[in-house]
């Protein structure tokens, strides 16, 4: 079963979110929370695998709280939640270690794929957010440092991994082996110092791959 949190200032949000998830087998809400800092407290008291986590409350934010709870917690899983699909709140809440990030307009079906892909130790950004990431993507007069230690092939791979495709999908579309995406997305991870897929995001943007 994976207990989830969920933070959001908006009682009315909370409750949809809330009735939303329990029509859903192996998902247990386990405790809301109004502000950043409810939230923090309920991850220090409770068993939690998952905190869903709006960016903006009041008394403390939801990316400092995602800081502290990743600090103190580093196991708990945290998917941030905005209405904002702007790179900088996206870029912001991946720095402090959340592990996913979608919109409030996300659709039940994606909701459930991005907790699954975190409850089972991945990563995962909404198809908006991704896109919004890939259309700033690769700005090349402003890192050149950066893309003369990435192949051809390897920036191929990272405009995939930006846009959420899985390995399957990019050997696909690239038309080479799985082993081989493998090969070089931690190729990817090792040259980004990077220890995941948000991480590995991150970084990219934090060395101006992202604009």
């Amino acid at each position: 079963m994976t207990k989830v949190i969920i933070a959001d200032d908006h009682q009315m949000f909370i409750d949809g979110l809330k009735s939303m998830l329990e029509e859903i087998d192996g998902i247990e809400v386990v405790g809301e929370a109004r502000n950043g800092k409810e939230a923090v407290e309920l991850c220090d008291k409770g068993d939690v695998d998952i905190v869903i986590m709006d960016i903006s409350m009041p008394v403390m934010d939801g990316i400092e709280a995602t800081r502290v709870i990743k600090n103190n917690h580093p196991d708990i899983k945290v998917l941030g939640l905005s209405m904002y699909n702007d790179r900088n709140f996206i870029a912001d809440i991946l720095k402090t270690g959340a592990n996913g990030y979608i919109l409030k307009n996300t659709g039940k079906e994606e909701l459930v794929h991005a907790l699954s892909t975190l409850q089972t130790g991945g990563s995962y950004l909404g198809v908006e957010v991704s896109n919004t990431l890939l259309g700033s993507f690769l700005k090349k007069t402003n890192a050149p440092h950066v893309i003369e230690k990435l192949s051809e092939r390897e920036m191929e791979v990272l405009g995939c991994i930006a846009t959420g495709l899985t390995t399957q999908e990019i050997a696909k579309k690239l038309f080479i082996s799985k082993n081989t995406v493998e090969t070089h997305r931690k190729n990817l991870l090792y040259k980004l110092e990077a220890r995941n897929t948000a991480e590995l995001i991150t970084n990219a943007y934090k060395r101006r791959l992202f604009q």
